[in-house]
């Protein structure tokens, strides 16, 4: 059983206008200056799909053995009409086809139109006995003989779309721009859900015991099939000292599958592994429909400008208005269950933006700018009680959705002052405050120890400039901010939540959201360009930075590290040959604690080094080599303290923890251009591609993880392809 997103045709009527349109000849006009090229060829992969699996990702190079490769480009320019005509084609034997066409006359008009594809395929292989996966109706089936006993699943997902633009320009002062883009995507995507009963969101589900299993977590495949089409107008105006522009910018989401409604059998895997009768009140859970991303659009508008009040001296602003909705149909997308007498949601999000700012150079090497920004978000959405938590006898509570609405006040101000030819000096300060609507009285939050209604940033920067003088430039700049916010809101036991002035009153165990909390952050930054000598560039850069988080208690993310430091070098080794590299090396940290002792400092670090030789040995061929190495490196290092149970303990003392989770890649690029004529050239490519990736997610040391179907999820961990590619080029005029 597969779900992939196969290679298809390409339309033999959009190929055969394209090309007619492009290179039939033009006896209407003559013409000043015409150039046109032609790509052709064939490319072979070695390997199977597994095996390249990453590499073929999102090429569209996963699934055959050989390909086609068709590219061209014509120009054409009329100097007695002024107008210029350009046709592009390119990967047009590929899945990743695109199409452009630009006709202008130049300062007058000008229209483009562009189609483009675009696939991707999950490097994940699903085995699964699942029936109509993919569709808005899977059905789960338990595989009797175990993980690996059943059809093989390749989701992926295509996306084709088609966009149109003109410009219109009225005159040196006036100019029109209006576009529209459709894109339509098509396919799935790995999905699933789960349940571990009872809880407090559905207290009949009955718990797991000997003879029946109240946990089940199950894949599915999320089926999809939906448009997004963008609309764009906007006029432009410049005369004298303003400069004005205002626009209309429309977003509409449309989605063919509004629910996934799975058919989920009564019995499933236990805990253990086994095969148990499903508890009473799970199967009807897990085969509730879950909804999907609903229709929606978006109207923006928008009004901007700059006035030149000196030549020193420059005022901007904008003001802009965006209105946003959704209101798809419950019953239409196949939910039931809402709240009496209401048919959809009827969401509405107003958002009003004002932006004014000015530059000014009041003395000759002082430089000045300053700007404001007001965004207010207003949830206009009806409130209604979709929820019910409990069961009789005990405590029943019936909550509302959650309007949500912020205000937010950004600043900047900034001097620079020009020592002297060499040097140029930076102060600066940086202002960000947010201001979120209250919470919803009638609102339940669940998962979260607290909420915060405003926080507010004040940052500071400095940065010195040495500009190239002989053979060096460089700049170093420090940054430092400081976050606090209003009283922490702690969730109430039914809808609402409490203002806290006490820390204490949230408990030890309490956990407090990063983006919430208090937070002190430096950071500085080196960059340098050298010349030690003719033909060599070095450019140097470096990142350092500093995040230290306080909240009420010691559980959370306390603080986190950041550093990057890259080289890159140019080295023309002589005028025929060059030579390029370059290193980074980067590592982001983050230091965390959980309640029952639990201590982990999640790092992240990253490494990459690149070198590549291009050269002409001879007059008619030109040749190139690069080699490149990438590593990705997730370490979790964990810790208990004095309060961790001894169950933890043991457990730690007994795996060592979790496993880094590793993913590499090297690959080796050649390629070779021979000049057969002035009009006609060869052109072979190269590259052989290894890759390494042992995330554990999904299974551990060769033993995968089995949902409650003995459905698995994998991905080959060491992967090699190699792809040759040849191609003929003739140019004409």
């Amino acid at each position: 059983m597969t779900t992939i997103v196969r290679q298809t045709g390409f339309r033999q009527t959009v190929l055969a206008m394209a090309v007619l349109a492009a290179f039939a000849p033009a006896h209407a006009e003559s013409e000043s200056v015409a150039e046109s090229t032609v790509s052709a060829g064939a490319a072979l992969v070695t390997g199977d799909g597994a095996d390249r699996s990453i590499f073929g990702q999102y090429n569209g190079l996963r699934w055959q053995d050989g390909y086609g490769l068709l590219d061209f480009d014509y120009y054409r320019r009329n100097d007695d009409t002024g107008t210029v005509t350009r046709f592009i084609g390119t990967n047009l034997g590929l899945q990743t086809r695109e199409l452009s066409f630009l006709w202008k006359r130049q300062g007058d008009w000008r229209l483009t139109a562009d189609y483009g594809s675009l696939v991707r395929y999950d490097p994940y292989t699903v085995n699964t006995g699942m029936v109509a996966a993919g569709s808005t109706t899977p059905q789960v089936v338990h595989l009797a003989g175990g993980p690996g006993t059943g059809g093989e699943l390749n989701p992926g997902t295509k996306r084709e779309s088609l966009g149109v633009a003109v410009s219109k320009w009225f005159g040196p002062a006036m100019q029109l721009d209006a576009s529209i883009k459709t894109e339509n995507k098509d396919g799935s995507r790995i999905f699933g859900r789960g349940m571990n009963c009872p809880s407090a969101l559905a207290p009949g589900c009955g718990f797991t015991t000997g003879i029946a299993t109240g946990w089940a977590a199950l894949y599915l495949s999320e089926p999809i099939d939906s448009n997004h089409t963008q609309l764009e107008a906007r006029l432009s105006y410049a005369t004298g000292k303003l400069r004005l522009n205002g626009g209309y910018y429309g977003s509409f989401y449309n989605n063919q599958v509004g629910t996934l409604t799975p058919g989920v059998p009564g019995a499933l895997n236990g805990p253990l592994g086994n095969l148990l009768p499903l508890s009473a009140g799970l199967q009807p859970l897990l085969s509730q429909a879950i909804a999907l991303p609903p229709e929606n659009e978006a109207h923006h508008f928008d009004l901007g400008g700059i006035y030149a009040f000196t030549p020193t001296t420059r005022a901007n602003f904008k003001l802009a208005y965006t209105h946003a909705s959704q209101r798809q149909d419950y019953a239409g997308s196949g939910l039931s269950g809402g709240p009496g007498g209401i048919n959809n949601l009827s969401g509405e999000m107003d958002r009003v933006m004002a932006l004014a700012g000015i530059t000014s150079r009041p003395m000759k090497n002082l430089s000045l700018t300053a700007n404001l920004r007001y965004e207010d978000t207003n949830d206009d959405t009806p409130l209604a009680a979709y929820n019910v938590v409990g069961a009789a006898p005990d405590t029943v509570y019936s909550y509302t959705n959650r309007n949500y609405g912020a205000t937010r006040l950004r600043g900047k101000a900034q001097a620079s002052y020009q020592f002297s030819s060499d040097y140029r000096g930076t102060l600066g300060v940086d202002y960000d405050s947010i201001d979120r609507t209250p919470f919803t009285r009638t609102s339940w939050v669940r998962g979260v120890s607290a909420l915060r209604q405003q926080n507010e940033e004040l940052s500071y920067r400095a940065e010195l400039r040495r500009r190239m003088s002989e053979n060096f430039s460089g700049t170093i700049a420090y940054v430092y901010s400081d976050r606090d916010g209003s009283n922490w809101l702690q969730p109430n036991a039914g809808p609402g939540v409490t203002e806290i002035t006490d820390a204490a009153a949230f408990g030890p165990n309490a956990i407090f959201m990063p983006s919430l909390a208090d937070r002190k952050r430096e950071k500085i930054r080196l960059l340098a360009n050298w010349e030690p000598m003719e033909g060599l560039a070095l450019q140097f850069g470096i990142d350092n930075g500093k995040d230290t988080f306080k909240t009420p208690t010691d559980y959370g993310l306390r603080s986190s590290k950041m550093y990057l430091y890259t080289v890159d070098a140019d080295y023309a080794l002589t005028d025929s040959w060059n030579l390029n590299g370059f290193f980074s090396i980067g590592s982001q940290k983050l230091n965390q604690s959980r309640p029952e002792g639990y201590i982990m400092a999640f790092d992240n670090s990253n490494t990459s080094v690149g070198l590549g030789l291009t050269g002409k040995p001879m007059s008619a061929l030109q040749v190139g080599a690069r080699v490149s190495y990438f590593e990705d490196k997730n370490e979790y290092a964990q810790s208990l303290d004095a309060n961790a149970r001894a169950n933890s303990v043991g457990l730690l003392n007994a795996t060592g923890g979790l496993p880094d989770i590793v993913f590499r890649t090297t690959e080796f690029r050649l390629f070779g251009a021979y000049q057969l004529s002035k009009t006609s050239t060869i052109r072979v490519d190269a590259i052989y591609f290894r890759a390494k990736f042992n995330d554990w997610g999904y299974g551990y040391a060769g033993v995968p993880f089995a949902f409650g179907d003995n459905t698995t999820v994998s991905m080959e961990e060491d992967q090699s392809t190699t792809f040759i590619g040849a191609r003929y080029i003739y140019r004409w005029q």
